[in-house]
């Protein structure tokens, strides 16, 4: 599949605190669409935004950092009124987010509360890796500074259009400077990206969209909820006449070992972040323990 000729969905979220397991809730969310053309430039990019009601507060540390009030959300939709549209932005895309283990889980467990789940996209794509993979020597890997060394404008960073702009351009420059092969495969090796399973074999998506187990004992389930079977996997031979083989061909055993990287262990270093505005990155995994400055 070549995935230039794909849309490219960049998106970014604001939030009431850094805990999506402990209540807290999007107040924005933003897409950004882009199309590439033959030469791996933009050609064309369209902005979707919302600003989401979350039925809480928003602490005055958050409002410091965004501008978004209690009283900009008001008479906003909540997030069930537009999680039909989010779901088709991002459904069949190239998803790109800057700490993507971050909006992820946000927008999961705001899908939950609806009675959906996250839509499985075409390859979720996170800058933060991008920039740890072509930068490692630089110092820092927040958006602001990615964009920086790359020449792209970065204004009123800590809203939600534009981070996700700034991630997507950051995206799209990075393919174009390491001259990524239009191959979808090829893009995935070499973001570190979790992209479909394999068409066929022992992991697959049922008719919901959701990537489960398709044979054994955990057939129907999502993979999601047994990341021990899934580590199995990656490991698993079977003894044969002519000695141990794999039990999972390649492919299988190559997707198994980028969600676990991805998605099992994650890649941010945690530290805590400043109770002061100015210094509260939001590239936001990477401080878990800040929650309680929200409160």
């Amino acid at each position: 599949m070549r995935w230039k000729t794909l849309p490219i969905v960049a998106f970014d979220t604001e939030t009431t605190g850094l805990e999506p397991f402990a209540g807290d809730r999007v107040i924005e969310f933003a897409a950004v669409v882009l199309h590439l053309g033959p030469d791996g430039h933009v050609e064309h990019r369209t902005d979707h935004a919302w600003l989401v009601n979350p039925q809480i507060p928003i602490p005055r540390k958050v409002t410091e950092l965004t501008g978004i009030s209690d009283q900009h959300v008001a008479g906003q939709p909540t997030f069930s009124e537009i999680a039909g549209t989010v779901r088709q932005l991002l459904a069949n895309a190239i998803t790109v987010a800057h700490n993507y283990p971050f909006d992820l889980a946000f927008l999961t467990q705001e899908f939950l509360r609806v009675g959906q789940h996250w839509p499985e996209p075409l390859a979720e794509v996170d800058t933060v890796d991008l920039s740890m993979r072509c930068f490692p020597d630089a110092r820092g890997h927040k958006l602001v500074d990615v964009a920086d060394r790359l020449s792209i404008r970065l204004d009123g960073a800590h809203r939600a259009t534009n981070d996700a702009a700034a991630c997507g351009l950051s995206f799209a420059a990075l393919a174009l400077r390491h001259a990524v092969p239009d191959d979808l495969q090829d893009m995935l090796d070499w973001a570190n990206a979790i992209g479909r399973p394999p068409d066929s074999g022992p992991i697959g998506t049922d008719d919901t969209g959701r990537v489960v187990f398709t044979t054994g004992q955990h057939a129907h389930r999502p993979v999601a909820e047994e990341p021990i079977h899934l580590a199995w996997m990656e490991k698993a031979r079977i003894r044969t006449p002519t000695g141990w083989q794999w039990r999972f061909d390649e492919p299988v055993r190559r997707w198994v070992r980028r969600w676990l990287d991805v998605r099992g262990s994650g890649r941010a270093t945690q530290n805590i972040k400043s109770v002061h505005a100015d210094d509260w990155g939001l590239d936001s995994c990477i401080a878990v323990e800040a929650g309680s400055a929200l409160g």
